[in-house]
């Protein structure tokens, strides 16, 4: 009898922003295992914030601070009809995201410019390695002489636990990097203190550092190595592919 599929192979290099700035900052050992899961993605269906995300970012872009018509929308989730345990999970958590993010609103400090939509950012190729940016919304703003400063915006959550400084450094300089790369609307320029992180679970906004461009040169670095050894990262144990 032959044994159900566990994993998916992906044959070319790429990975998430988020998973390529956890590299950044992971030790050694961490870092093979972040390689492994990109390469061998699990088929079994796994929990994720996809509708939570969703409205916080819109949230974040209206900035209209109505958090009772926010946690209302949590509500609403947790209140659904669930067809399976799975299903029973999967609003619960995205839920929690939400009435967590609302508890912590008010720490949360974005920049002074007008919020956009994130449209769809189009991937970038870093030295062999396929990156997703995974913008949730944009950033613009025109200085004192008139000139145009734009950025992006990712959001991280983790329950239970804050996100790592160094981690959101890291993603946030991906993003500035990102958008010194693929380029932006005409006459505009990318802004470091533009580009941030958001961690839903404490509130708390991680701008670009300053050294955001060496960071992306390292970055960069870092994927030529990974897509060095993409073709010789053994599966997890016990895998069925």
């Amino acid at each position: 009898m032959l044994q159900q599929k566990t994993h998916r192979e992906v044959k070319e290099p790429q990975m998430s922003a988020r998973y390529l700035a956890d590299y950044m900052a992971a030790t050694e050992t961490a870092k093979r295992s972040i390689v492994r899961k990109c390469k061998y993605q699990a088929i079994a269906r796994v929990v994720q914030h996809d509708e939570a995300k969703a409205i916080v970012s819109r949230f974040i872009r209206e900035r209209k601070g109505d958090l009772a018509a926010l946690a209302e929308e949590a509500r609403r989730i947790r209140d659904r009809m669930a067809d399976s345990d799975f299903d029973r999970d999967l609003y619960d958590h995205n839920a929690d995201y939400i009435e967590r993010f609302v508890s912590v609103y008010a720490a949360c400090k974005l920049p002074a410019a007008e919020c956009l939509a994130p449209g769809r950012p189009p991937n970038i190729e870093l030295h062999g390695v396929i990156v997703r940016p995974q913008i949730f919304f944009r950033f613009r703003r025109l200085t004192k002489t008139n000139k145009v400063r734009v950025g992006a915006g990712g959001l991280r959550y983790a329950k239970g636990k804050p996100l790592s400084p160094l981690v959101a450094e890291w993603q946030s300089a991906f993003l500035f990097g990102y958008l010194c790369r693929i380029g932006t609307e005409d006459a505009a320029e990318p802004e470091r203190k533009l580009c941030i992180t958001v961690d839903a679970y404490t509130g708390m906004v991680y701008e670009a550092p300053t050294n955001a461009v060496n960071r992306f040169q390292n970055m960069e670095a870092a994927c030529a190595s990974i897509a060095e050894r993409w073709p010789n990262v053994p599966p997890p144990p016990n895998a069925v592919l």
